[in-house]
């Protein structure tokens, strides 16, 4: 039988291999081209970031980037000891502390931000501006009816 012809249960479990294998390809090239410049992942989202978004909350930044607070600490804390970025208080509230790129920090993102844009565009190389529109479209379907599953 070939996948045209399966039921709708049969694709549905088709598909959800194939974007599996497809997510964990990508997620592990993508952390390897991470790697490269001496950041883990989770350090290297809060770079970016912190790169395009300016100096944010710490208690923001977890929920941005997926990480739990404990985890969270433990990024921001190496770092603050990389020298990458700086902890500065609120002027407002001294309860809120902003995680802020150092001047270090920043000419590293200057530097390889655009070879990792590069490298996530060689992933996607192989499809058309229409067809990364579709599965950008079909995948935020996707994930609002799993998050409406989970309600």
């Amino acid at each position: 039988m070939n996948r045209k012809d399966g039921n709708h249960e049969e694709l549905s479990l088709k598909l959800f291999v194939v974007l599996s294998r497809a997510y964990r390809s990508i997620s592990d090239y993508v952390t390897d081209d991470m790697k490269r410049y001496g950041l883990n992942p989770s350090e290297f989202m809060v770079l970016e970031l912190l790169y395009h978004k300016g100096e944010q909350p710490i208690q923001h930044i977890g929920k941005k980037v997926l990480l739990a607070s404990g985890s969270m600490t433990y990024v921001i804390d190496k770092l603050e000891s990389k020298r990458l970025l700086e902890r500065k208080s609120s002027q407002q509230d001294r309860r809120v502390i902003f995680a802020s790129l150092t001047a270090a920090g920043r000419a590293l993102m200057d530097e390889i931000f655009p070879q990792h844009r590069a490298a996530i565009e060689a992933i996607f190389a192989g499809l058309t501006a229409e067809q990364k529109n579709s599965m950008i479209d079909l995948l935020k379907k996707t994930g609002l009816t799993a998050a409406d599953l989970r309600k």
